[in-house]
C-alpha cells in the first residue's frame, strides 16, 4: 500500500524513530508500527501524520505526487 511506504519514507528521510513519530502524533509505538507495515489508517491518524510531516493527505494516500499542502 502506498500510505505505508510513504510514511516509512518520510520518517527515514527525517532520521526519526518510530517512537518519536508515534509520540508526536499521539499514538502508541505499536499502532504506528502497524501503519508502516499493513494497517489501514483511521482519519485522525492520517491527519496527524500529514500535519507532522507537513505533507498533504492526498499525497500520503497516493492520490497525487505533489507533497505540498494546498490551503484555500
Amino acid at each position: 500500500m502506498v500510505f505505508n511506504e510513504r510514511i516509512r519514507k518520510l520518517r527515514k528521510e527525517r532520521k526519526l524513530t518510530q517512537g518519536v513519530v508515534a509520540q508526536e502524533c499521539g499514538m502508541t509505538v505499536r499502532a504506528y508500527q502497524r501503519l508502516e507495515t499493513d494497517a489501514k489508517p483511521h482519519y485522525d491518524s492520517m491527519k496527524h501524520l500529514a500535519d507532522f510531516f507537513q505533507v498533504s493527505v492526498d499525497w500520503l494516500m497516493g492520490r497525487t505526487e505533489d507533497r505540498e499542502v494546498h490551503q484555500r
